[in-house]
């Protein structure tokens, strides 16, 4: 999933996490180290847990059914929001590629608020509509655009190194878009450069999406770990090239000042320095990648909410699959409009990022949980345990995913430390808050449906020491 992770993230932390200035490559890197301990626990639990559900069977299994609850609806929550966000974020790029091509009219319509609502909302209900259809058709939509997607996010690399900063202030000049400010060295802050790794660790999201659908992939023992540990390696590579070369050609100075006025992206910046019709390439490229991310993303919650309502801790209805397509229409449809939600959020906001905070918030607490998962497995579940493959040595296992956990524990202190005290206009405009107020009303639901479930006799003990049917 390459679509926001380098096309918006890395450009927009500049206003996000004022005084990164050169340090988001490093921060980038650093973020990248508790990413690939998530992802060998992800691959770890995945080899012995192949289920739909993924980090719900995980947990629930591993640890205790509320807490797999917690990890699976808080992950459930961010990556709705976030599928809002991606949608939302994919006008600028068209508007940018309008305006590469001089339709001034157009470029300035997709800018008009309610235009810019109703254009995210269909690319949203179109790719609602691909996952409805099942996995033929994701996988028709899906791989093309991959592939599409890396060879234009290469012509940003190669360009981005092929100029620099003197290069980027004459083509400002020449086309009579002010000077570029004066780049200071800019002095080492550790809290800054924690709060924008935490950030930018929501940028390797997407293994996870893998782990969720387990029970429709062939050989899964097998095919989960390894597309787990290609994507975080292929793609944790690209994510430094394209955006060490993005800062390459744009002084952070820049980045920094304008950020602070407009939404910006990497290829729209760099549109600066390449003729109209490359421009128009690379930003088609960067929303091509968006889009990717928006049937990956669905997919991944829609199947959370399928093995909730399968093991009878949410409302049944969510466990129907379509006679025809065979696919959990209706959590399909449920994660379509709590993603809804996202984009109507960011929109009111004024500030995408407040979407990309909860994100962030849900998923080290999702990716903590599933390093404590590890960790307590063989004392819950030792049968389950015994079908781990990928690091089978628990003298590996142990240190590799308590040093996951502690890092994760640090990112998620010091992003909630940087949330609460941001200066926002109103309480809910902070993402800890709104987190929390939607766990509560998530908790309820658990309890009261956990206590039907308990009532009508089902042995809850039993239930969770074994996976779920395939």
């Amino acid at each position: 999933m390459l679509g926001a992770a380098i096309n918006v993230v890395p450009i927009m932390l500049q206003r996000n996490v004022p005084g990164i200035a050169d340090y988001v490559l490093p921060a980038f890197m650093f973020a990248a180290v508790p990413a690939l301990f998530a992802a060998l626990a992800y691959a770890m639990l995945a080899s012995a847990m192949p289920r739909a559900g993924g980090s719900y069977v995980f947990a629930s299994r591993s640890l205790n059914p509320y807490l797999g609850f917690v990890a699976s609806f808080s992950q459930w929550f961010g990556l709705s929001i976030a599928i809002g966000v991606v949608s939302y974020l994919i006008v600028p790029f068209l508007r940018d590629i309008a305006g590469a091509v001089g339709w001034v009219g157009t470029a300035a319509a997709l800018d008009v608020g309610s235009i810019r609502v109703a254009v995210a909302l269909v690319f949203l209900w179109t790719f609602v509509g691909v996952n409805l259809r099942g996995v033929r058709a994701y996988e028709r939509t899906l791989v093309p655009l991959m592939f599409l997607m890396f060879a234009l996010g290469a012509i940003v690399i190669v360009a981005g190194f092929s100029f620099d900063h003197q290069d980027f202030a004459a083509a400002l000049a020449e086309r009579g878009a002010g000077p570029v400010p004066e780049t200071p060295a800019a002095p080492f802050r550790w809290g800054a450069f924690l709060a924008a790794s935490a950030v930018l660790f929501s940028s390797f999201i997407g293994f996870d999406s893998i782990a969720q659908a387990g029970g429709e992939a062939k050989n899964p023992g097998r095919s989960l770990p390894l597309a787990i540990g290609i994507a975080v390696i292929t793609v944790g590579t690209f994510y430094m090239l394209f955006t060490a070369a993005v800062y390459h050609a744009v002084p952070w100075a820049w980045v920094a000042e304008q950020a602070q006025t407009q939404d910006l992206t990497a290829p729209g910046i760099l549109g600066y320095l390449l003729p109209a019709g490359w421009t128009v390439a690379i930003v088609a490229g960067a929303a091509v990648a968006l889009t990717n991310d928006l049937p990956a993303m669905l997919l991944s919650v829609s199947r959370l909410m399928f093995a909730w309502a399968e093991d009878g801790i949410f409302p049944r209805a969510l466990a129907r699959v379509h006679p025809r397509w065979h696919t959990p229409h209706v959590a399909i449809v449920a994660s379509g409009f709590m993603a809804t939600v996202g984009i109507l959020g960011s929109h009111m906001a004024g500030d995408f990022f407040l979407g990309i905070d909860i994100l962030v918030t849900s998923m080290l607490v999702n990716f903590l949980l599933m390093c404590l998962s590890v960790l307590w497995l063989p004392r819950r579940n030792p049968a389950i345990a015994k079908d781990i493959t990928v690091l089978r040595s628990r003298a590996l296992q142990v240190p590799v995913v308590s040093l996951g956990a502690l890092m994760l524990a640090t990112f998620l202190v010091v992003h909630i430390w940087k949330d609460l005290t941001a200066d926002v206009a109103a309480w809910y405009f902070h993402s800890t808050p709104v987190w929390i107020a939607v766990m509560a009303v998530a908790t309820a639901i658990y309890v009261r449906e956990m206590g039907k479930l308990k009532k009508s006799g089902v042995d809850v003990d039993a239930l969770y020491a074994t996976l779920p049917p395939e």
